[in-house]
């Protein structure tokens, strides 16, 4: 076969894995890079480049560097200006989050920034009263607009760069499009300020976790009678959680309340359990157990979080995070109770919730777990990679004496990058080991700061890139886009690769999109006789700014379930918002670096 045809060929394939999620997008890619050898589409060195290059070696550094900053507590310093001048008025909402966020996400990674903001910003709209709705789109939005003021803003202005000196023009300058980024952050400021807040829908903050779950008819009270089958078991023995869709909270003995683990506790006659579980599983266990259900008594005056949380109990919201490895499995897989001594209650996806038979269903990136158990264990949570516990972290337990030395560190590491000929590479790994030796970061918190599985895909997705230029698969696309905009304008010709590159850029990430178009943008610009840097720019800002959906760019998913969003919310806020970057961002583009190249 010819190459240019299996090269497209693996293309499509990655395509529809992607949009079906058939693998997550790590392996996906590392599914793509061991293809194109197989198939001697790449040599294997060309194909394990990837590994070596500098822009897989810059995004790793970042984000131990954002790690080092956001676990001294610069960030968390930074949310008490946020809570303090947030004002209740939406457009200052808006313009005081571009203020405190924006400067952080010139630096650091926007997920680790959304990481941290998300419990501010929750704790905000409950102490202010303003719908959790109207903020967290905002805070997406903000994070997405203010990553692309510097090249280490994001993993894909890194790429881009890595893809620049490849192609032989050359790795962008840290600060090659500030100005133009300026512009555009100034714009969806404005945009979000006055417009923006008005699409966004108003949904009522509820004032407990169980009335924002619905757990009313989900929380039950049941006695255990003399006659029950169950007097003399342990829970464990009884099996009654694994018989029956029920979670046993909490057991009431002789007015004394017994938290988990209870899998060993013995059940007596006159026993109280709290369980979680929908009504038809109750009268099953009624009738099948001996058990009789007491009124709905706890969500009268004092509701059941409270009531749970005044002794060593706790409810929270946990999120499923990007690289957790609890994607794709059940609970039921990952003996969840078992493994963080906590039980979950609900699930929420968006406005989707999910309160029966959850033991089914598979975690995915962004779901918001409600999780009940010793307060201890809600704790330890806070440590775990996998979840983002949404609830302030504790500052005394950061290192907040470091703080000023983590953003000295992060300002040197764009300093000399910005001055001197050193890659950014060099200055961005230097800026890691000044993290450790000042102690920002314990030498084993550098290995969990990494999002492998970013690492992982760009690593992977590197050698498809190389195989489109060796296969003549990018000269042939370049070849169909000037045939059909060959006609049009540079502006009109930029404007059509913004579109397209938006476009592509919400059903594959954008650091694959990036992959893809950027070498044919720069071919298309280099045989018209553009400025090759103008067609990378806008193919790097259009990949970057995608707002339409909330799976189009992990922040805009980490804040869908958060929000309590549709799916159409983000296309009515994040439409008019991508419209006004495809109209200003190409002529910024003409007027800041010209469309013809310099002599």
């Amino acid at each position: 076969m010819e190459p240019i045809f299996l090269t497209f060929l693996v293309t499509g394939l990655m395509l529809l894995c992607f949009v079906f999620e058939w693998l997550p997008p790590d392996i996906t890619a590392l599914c793509v890079m061991v293809l194109l050898m197989l198939l001697g589409l790449v040599t294997p060195e060309e194909g394990l480049s990837g590994f070596s290059n500098s822009a897989t070696i810059t995004v790793m550094a970042m984000f131990i560097l954002s790690s080092g900053i956001a676990r001294t507590g610069a960030i968390q310093m930074a949310s008490e200006v946020l809570l303090k001048w947030g004002g209740k008025r939406p457009a200052r909402h808006m313009l005081v989050m571009g203020a405190v966020i924006g400067p952080f996400t010139a630096i650091i990674n926007n997920v680790a920034i959304v990481s941290v903001f998300l419990p501010v910003v929750e704790n905000w709209s409950r102490q202010r009263r303003i719908p959790v709705s109207k903020l967290m789109i905002p805070l997406s939005y903000i994070t997405i607009l203010g990553g692309m003021i510097t090249v280490l803003g994001t993993s894909t202005n890194v790429l881009a760069s890595g893809l620049s000196k490849e192609l032989g023009y050359g790795a962008f300058d840290i600060f090659q499009f500030t100005t133009l980024s300026l512009c555009t952050f100034a714009a969806g400021l404005v945009y979000m300020a006055t417009i923006g807040h008005r699409l966004l829908p108003k949904r009522k903050t509820s004032d407990s976790l169980s009335q924002g779950y619905g757990l009313k008819d989900y929380v039950s009270e049941v006695v255990i009678t003399p006659r029950s089958s169950l007097v003399g078991q342990t829970v464990r023995s009884s099996q009654i959680q694994r018989i029956y869709d029920v979670d046993i909270l909490e057991i009431i003995h002789d007015d004394n309340h017994f938290p988990q683990p209870l899998a060993d506790k013995t059940l007596s006659a006159g026993d109280i359990l709290l369980v979680r579980g929908g009504r038809e599983d109750l009268l099953k266990i009624r009738d099948g157990q001996g058990l009789e259900i007491l009124p709905d008594v706890q969500f009268g005056q004092k509701s059941w979080q409270a009531e749970i949380s005044a002794g060593e109990e706790g409810a929270a919201e946990a999120m499923v995070m990007a690289d957790s490895n609890l994607i794709g499995s059940t609970l039921k897989d990952l003996r969840f109770r078992q493994r963080y001594n906590c039980t979950v209650l609900a699930i929420r996806r968006g406005q989707e919730l999910v309160r029966e038979r959850m033991g089914k269903v598979p975690l995915r990136f962004g779901d918001l777990l409600l999780v009940q158990g010793p307060k201890q264990s809600l704790v330890g949570l806070q440590t775990s990679k996998e979840l983002l516990v949404m609830e302030q972290r504790n500052i005394e337990n950061l290192r907040r004496n470091k703080a000023w030395i983590a953003i000295a560190i992060g300002i040197f590491v764009v300093s000399v990058a910005a001055t001197t000929p050193l890659p950014i590479a060099v200055t961005a790994l230097s800026g890691v080991v000044l993290m450790v030796l000042t102690g920002c970061l314990k030498p084993g918190e550098l290995y969990r700061a990494v999002r492998w599985d970013v690492v992982f895909l760009l690593a992977g997705l590197f050698p498809l890139g190389i195989a489109m230029e060796n296969s003549g698969a990018t000269e042939f696309l370049a070849k169909q886009l000037i045939d059909v905009g060959g006609n049009l304008s540079g502006y009109w010709l930029l404007t059509l690769f913004f579109v397209l590159t938006a476009l592509v850029t919400e059903i594959l990430s954008n650091n694959a999109t990036v992959i893809l178009l950027l070498p044919v943008a720069a071919k298309v610009a280099q045989e018209l006789g553009y400025n090759p840097f103008a067609f990378m720019f806008v193919v790097t800002f259009a990949a970057s700014n995608s707002f339409m959906t909330p799976i189009g760019y992990q922040t805009n998913t980490m804040v869908y379930g958060t929000g309590g969003y549709r799916f159409l919310d983000f296309m009515r806020v994040g439409g008019p918002l991508s419209l006004l970057m495809a109209v200003i961002t190409p002529p910024l583009i003409i007027l800041i670096y010209g469309l013809v190249p310099p002599s």
